[in-house]
């Protein structure tokens, strides 16, 4: 029996109603995860 290792495939970005980024990845099992991405108050540089 081999052991199931998650691969996280791009499923999408979107932005949120806080004008966050939002990443999304899924593994081929159906294992979901979210990255939120800040960009703060800072300056762009």
């Amino acid at each position: 029996m081999s052991a199931h290792v998650h691969v996280r495939l791009d499923h999408g970005l979107t932005m949120n109603e806080r004008s966050e980024l939002v990443e999304l990845k899924r593994c081929q099992c159906g294992a979901m995860w979210t990255t939120i991405h800040w960009a703060g108050d800072g300056d762009l540089e």
